[in-house]
């Protein structure tokens, strides 16, 4: 193949190599992190213990609670007393348990709200949780407790009208699965092979990946700023922060790994002569 077709054409696969990176760490993220429910509800189960999560659910079965409770002038109190319960109810082992079955029956709905079919919102249905409240007060001989019905409530953890890259395309994202790091790989080394100095192609190849994962990683706290400002008052921005977090943290370590690992190659490429020289 003639000097002048290999160099461009070296040029253009390194190019779309770079360009495939952050694709396809968000790609697999997509498909088996986000997409596969048990990953998903591995993703979520630690904010089971994260304070603001806690606080946000107290809140709401809390309130859940209370609207099926009417106990004139001691309306406070009993407030306080299921708050308190609840708070404390949060603190145990079945309230993971209540909280996971809670996130796999929820894993439909993100999936839709990902796929950009609805409002944008990623809710939990509570009402698991509220049942085991309310066994924790019929067992502490609450009066009322017996009465509570046990109603579905969503408690809204991440909203949205304008999520960006993160719900555009994610369906199509899911589809491509492994192949766009795939094709990077492939395409990268193909264009290394046809450069004229190799050297130089893997120096600019590492440079470049380095970038692209670098964007990726500027996207995700990005988009956070913007899903954050997006969010309603009566949302708590700690909790969703807890959660967008939880579902991002793969993407943000991942694509710290990469600038590393291209960084090391890129300064390995750059020295090599040099110490080769030397000795």
């Amino acid at each position: 193949m003639p000097k002048s077709v290999r160099g461009p054409l070296s040029a253009a696969l390194l190019v779309l190599a770079c360009v495939l990176v952050p694709l396809g760490v968000l790609s697999i993220w997509a498909t088996y992190e986000i997409g596969d429910r048990d990953s998903y509800v591995a993703t979520m189960a630690p904010l089971a213990s994260d304070p603001a999560v806690r606080a946000a659910v107290a809140d709401e079965v809390t309130g859940s609670v209370m609207k099926e409770i009417d106990v004139g002038p001691l309306q406070g109190t009993v407030e306080s007393f299921v708050r308190d319960a609840v708070a404390s109810f949060t603190e145990t082992a079945s309230y993971k348990t209540a909280w996971n079955a809670a996130n796999r029956a929820a894993h439909d709905a993100v999936q839709s709200a990902l796929n950009d079919d609805s409002s944008g919102e990623v809710t939990i249905d509570l009402a698991p949780i509220t049942q085991q409240v309310k066994q924790q007060l019929v067992d502490d001989g609450v009066p009322f407790a017996s009465k509570i019905p046990v109603k579905h409530t969503d408690i809204t953890v991440l909203q949205s009208k304008d999520l960006g890259w993160l719900w555009h395309s994610f369906h199509a994202l899911q589809v491509a699965g492994v192949w766009p790091a795939v094709a990077a790989a492939i395409l990268a080394a193909a264009g290394i092979l046809l450069a004229g100095r190799r050297r130089r192609a893997v120096l600019a190849t590492a440079l470049g990946m380095a970038v692209g994962a670098a964007i990726l990683a500027a996207a995700v706290a990005i988009g956070r700023a913007l899903t954050l400002d997006d969010l309603p008052t009566d949302i708590s921005h700690d909790a969703a922060g807890a959660v967008y977090d939880a579902l991002t943290e793969t993407l943000r370590v991942t694509a710290w790994v990469i600038i590393g690992v291209m960084v090391v190659v890129a300064v390995a490429a750059w020295l090599g002569p040099r110490v080769r020289r030397r000795a």
